[in-house]
């Protein structure tokens, strides 16, 4: 039978030690509200995360719920945030017979991919935000943080399109993530996987984020 795969997603992540500890430092973050930052609550039901996987001969897309989180807002400008994502809310949007898309869901909550037992949550937590010019997709920030997923962190660096305004702040953009440094190894070249079987190591992560200033 046609084996399933996918990339990851998340957006995204979450959960043991390494993760709550990079939860933790981006709660810090918020509620310090340094240099007269103010905390806007992230707005779940506004906000999306999507993921699309690639493999030798197709691909693979889908979502992942935006759970919880907070943005640093400095007079019209981010400067932070701290993001959590489901990884349980995971689904396939490509796979419309619902045996197949059952399927793949349960391989990518399985230890193959994302172990979603034993990590339930991804997160992502800003470390800086800087001013980008002249890119064609308009874009304006380039944003780099720390993405957590199945206990493993790294720093991840991508474009986006971020602005303030009458009290909601917005980011939006699409990062590339490289799943063999959160141990999503199955089925890559570069661990024993034959080339015609291959799913590609990197898979892209699209986000569209609202928060909205909490009231005094």
């Amino acid at each position: 039978m046609k084996k399933f795969i996918l990339p990851l997603l998340v957006v995204g992540a979450m959960f043991a030690a390494p993760v709550a500890n990079a939860q933790k430092v981006g709660e810090k973050q918020v509620k310090a509200a340094k240099g007269g930052a103010a905390a806007y609550a992230v707005q779940p039901q506004l906000s999306t995360l999507g993921w699309v996987g690639k493999k030798v001969g197709g691909q693979h897309n889908g979502t992942i719920s935006v759970k919880d989180g907070a943005v640093q807002v400095k007079g019209n400008q981010i400067v932070g945030g701290t993001f959590a994502f489901d990884m349980n809310s995971i689904k396939v949007a490509d796979l419309t017979d619902p045996e197949w898309n059952g399927k793949l869901v349960g391989h990518l909550k399985n230890d193959d991919f994302f172990a979603v037992d034993k990590n339930p949550t991804a997160t992502f937590v800003i470390t800086s935000i800087k001013p980008l010019k002249g890119d064609a997709n308009g874009n304006n920030a380039q944003i780099s943080g720390n993405l957590s997923i199945k206990g493993k962190t790294n720093p991840v660096t991508f474009p986006a399109k971020v602005g303030v305004k009458d009290g909601v702040a917005s980011a939006s953009g699409v990062a590339t993530v490289d799943r063999t440094k959160y141990d999503v190894k199955y089925g890559s070249t570069l661990f024993g996987a034959a080339a015609d079987k291959a799913i590609e190591d990197n898979f892209t992560l699209s986000f569209n984020v609202i928060a909205k200033q909490q009231a005094n």
